[in-house]
């Protein structure tokens, strides 16, 4: 496998791109043959004329590319497989845990099948994780788009007819979006706490400048993935208390807590954002999941009746299209630069390697995935 198609997003909403001119180059460069879909990277900044210069060939359809490939990348599961052979291999994200009949799909077809979110936790597959690489992009501009609604500044500002006092800002989750939503926070000037059920999150809260709010949740911790363990009904009632005084005296609040594979916790209820001042900001990063804010939408704000406004933090990332492209592509060339096989020039699948056993969901027309072997 040495011929590779980029295709273009077919979603209304995506803006990104699997993979930039830089990284063909150098993927052209390795041994690799390349296909990009006219109009691929469009939307991130990069005409065809790029990916051109780069060394790639320009196709207009996705017959063309399909016909010519063994390896498909793009950044969502497109909505119809028809036209991809048997034996391709397809690398994109995909919402496995939702998408479990589309999984059956690619097996019936015969199409070897990696679901990039579902890359191991592992330092050396770190380089190919777009739930990282994305998620602090998303962080990033969750406080961007935050303090554009919100009706006051950041910073503490003292002037001639008095001190502007700094937002405050509560983020709930210190994952990596968490985190990066921290540190811009801090940027802007704003006062910030942050909370997360993971206790050993606290010093990275404190090495950003933020205060760490304590919740004796009882027994916590992470799982060995990295991901803060689900809690119990009565765990998570117990963080809805202590957060309730935290949120009122709040100007912005942003949850960012998922649980992999499962439906986001409700940590912010109605009578939460009830107690709130008008024209506090709240911004849900889980509403693709179900939510974290009790009354949040997918892609619509809602305004409630005391002023308070709930934006949808949905796949933020995709609105600095350039930057997050840039880094989804680093994470698919790691990928097929770390499995390339130089002396047999040939990406080499090697089903029983620890990375491609995480994240290989179809191939030989069975689903091979241990966490999905109940659909097959």
């Amino acid at each position: 496998m040495n011929k590779v198609f980029l295709c273009k997003e077919t979603a209304r909403d995506e803006t990104r791109t699997a993979l930039v001119p830089p990284d063909i180059k150098k993927l052209i460069g390795m041994g690799y043959e390349v296909a990009v879909q006219s109009g691929a990277g469009q939307c991130s900044g990069y005409a065809d004329e790029d990916y051109s210069e780069a060394g790639a060939k320009i196709v207009q359809t996705l017959k063309e590319g399909y016909d010519f490939c063994d390896i498909v990348v793009r950044v969502n599961k497109p909505d119809e497989i028809d036209g991809i052979r048997e034996g391709t291999l397809h690398v994109s994200s995909f919402d496995v845990f939702n998408q479990k009949e589309a999984v059956k799909q690619y097996a019936d077809a015969g199409i070897k099948m990696i679901s990039l979110e579902m890359m191991p936790r592992t330092t050396i597959a770190q380089k190919m994780d777009i739930q990282s690489s994305q998620a602090s992009l998303a962080g990033y501009y969750a406080v961007v788009l935050a303090a554009s609604k919100l009706p006051k500044i950041f910073p503490m500002m003292m002037t001639p007819s008095g001190t502007i006092s700094p937002a405050k800002v509560f983020i709930i989750g210190v994952g990596v979006a968490g985190l990066q939503a921290i540190a811009t926070a801090k940027r802007l000037g704003a006062r910030v706490e942050a909370f997360d059920t993971r206790p050993v999150v606290e010093e990275q809260v404190k090495s950003l400048g933020a205060k760490f709010v304590k919740i004796d949740l009882g027994e916590m911790g992470q799982t060995d993935q990295g991901y803060a363990k689900e809690l119990t009904p009565e765990q998570v009632e117990l963080q809805r208390k202590a957060q309730a005084k935290v949120c009122a005296q709040s100007d912005i609040v942003i949850t960012t807590a998922k649980v992999f594979g499962r439906k986001a916790p409700i940590l912010v209820t109605k009578d939460m954002t009830e107690q709130m001042k008008p024209g506090t900001i709240i911004v849900d990063m889980a509403v693709k999941t179900g939510g974290n804010v009790e009354g949040s939408k997918a892609d619509e704000d809602v305004i409630l009746d005391n002023g308070v406004r709930i934006i949808s933090g949905d796949s933020l990332e995709r609105f600095v299209p350039k930057d997050s492209s840039n880094m989804f592509s680093g994470n698919i060339f790691a990928l097929l630069e770390h499995f390339w096989d130089a002396e047999n020039k040939t990406f080499k699948l090697d089903y029983e390697d620890e990375i491609i056993s995480g994240c290989l969901i179809t191939a030989d027309k069975k689903i091979v995935h241990k966490s999905f072997a109940d659909i097959g």
